[in-house]
């Protein structure tokens, strides 16, 4: 699964070919979660809330570059990296 992002020991990852709604798969501390681009968590969980928040605010952030990679890995093309909060 590609990464597309990691920032504050979060690593953000979205599968190809994967099912709708948009969503990334994200890892932090052994916590696993789904995040829709709405910033909805789907499944899993991540137990640290400024971890939550702050994927979240990535999201905000890049939105339309997390839609474009959506639509590339639907279609079996490489996705782009994202730049990470700082």
């Amino acid at each position: 699964m590609p990464e597309l992002s990691r920032f504050f020991g979060i690593v953000v990852r979205m599968y190809y070919d994967d099912h709708e709604p948009p969503h990334i798969h994200v890892e932090y501390a052994g916590d696993k979660a789904v995040i829709d681009c709405d910033g909805n968590v789907l499944q899993g969980f991540l137990s640290s809330r400024t971890a939550l928040h702050l994927v979240r605010e990535w999201i905000n952030l890049h939105l339309d570059e997390l839609e474009k990679d959506w639509k590339l890995a639907k279609n079996g093309r490489e996705i782009h990296k994202i730049a990470p909060l700082e």
